[in-house]
């Protein structure tokens, strides 16, 4: 995590202006508008590197108001895109004529170039992803028309439950050797949708056909606990031939099967490890990650790892152990 501010820390006097500047260095120069900037303020914001040049950033927040000038946008020189998932309270936002109100579990793309107007009443939450225009690799006409038609993409919801998963988990996430390769899907998931919403053609076919691969990535990841995760499915979701899905994953020397049954061990093995599943069997925790056969799983398990699925949980359950990786 490289940087937090939380106003619990912070003498009621000097959190308003505590607030402001934390929200300077945080996202972009804008006007910081609290509801009650007399009363109880209470804010808590964090930025982690994910990598890729993407950042994650989050707020939790009494009512609040963020005002982007024209002026304040006409002085940045790196233009910045931001994928939001509302996590608490209602966001209401407006940007280039458009005004749109974010329940929780809804997902905007604000143009952090242009000016905008976003806030929340009582008290709310959003996290989202932030990546450098430039990183993108579009035109800023073709990311302001996405931005109007979000929810027109076939791809809202898997990009929304990405950006959701990264918030939710986002310092374990940043802190995996793998978060550099992790932040560059990502952003390829942010062209993707960016492209798809745009409806700009032929730019979209050539931008899905790039981005397919992280794409198929993303889905896996949030379907890996259903058992019937195969290929075929894959595929289908994708409105791609079986065929040419092993095509892209040969072309990136990438084996799909193998790739799955690793992140399902993985996702199982993080499960085992943590206190409150002791209370699950081996087999239950198996199964919810997509493993039908209870021996297959652990012969699995130990061939990646060199402990049974047993003598891993009971390694992470001795003193001093339970963040212990192999």
């Amino acid at each position: 995590m490289r940087f937090v501010l939380d106003t619990a820390d912070i003498p009621p006097h000097e959190r308003v202006e505590a607030v402001h500047a934390a929200m300077m260095q945080a996202s972009v120069p804008s006007y910081v508008i609290h509801e009650n900037p007399r009363g109880d303020v209470r804010t808590r914001l964090e930025l982690w590197d994910l990598g890729g040049g993407a950042t994650i950033f989050t707020a939790r927040s009494t009512g609040i108001r963020l005002l982007r000038t024209a002026r304040q946008a006409r002085q940045d020189a790196a233009p910045v895109v931001a994928l939001s998932v509302q996590r608490l309270g209602d966001g209401r936002h407006e940007q280039l004529c458009h005004r749109q109100i974010v329940p929780p579990g809804e997902m905007l793309m604000v143009d952090l170039s242009a000016p905008y107007d976003f806030s929340w009443s009582d008290e709310g939450a959003a996290g989202c992803i932030q990546v450098p225009v430039d990183q993108v690799g579009l035109p800023l006409d073709v990311i302001r028309r996405a931005a109007v038609n979000l929810r027109t993409s076939p791809l809202y919801d898997l990009v929304a439950m990405h950006v959701s998963q990264l918030v939710r988990d986002a310092e374990r996430l940043t802190a995996d050797p793998a978060a550099d390769a992790l932040g560059r899907a990502s952003i390829e998931l942010v062209r993707a949708l960016i492209a798809s919403a745009a409806h700009t053609e032929p730019l979209t076919r050539t931008v899905l056909a790039e981005t397919l691969l992280a794409r198929i990535r993303a889905y896996v990841r949030q379907h890996l606990a259903e058992p019937d995760l195969r290929p075929a499915t894959i595929a289908a979701a994708h409105n791609v031939s079986l065929r040419h899905l092993y095509k892209v994953c040969a072309q990136a020397d990438f084996s799909l099967e193998q790739w799955i049954i690793g992140e399902r061990l993985r996702g199982a093995r993080q499960e085992l490890r943590r206190p409150e599943s002791r209370g699950r069997t081996i087999a239950t925790v198996a199964r919810r990650w997509g493993f039908t056969d209870p021996t297959h799983f652990a012969r699995r398990f130990r061939a990646t790892y060199g402990l049974t699925p047993s003598e891993w949980r009971r390694t992470c359950s001795e003193p001093g152990r339970g963040r212990a990786e192999p």
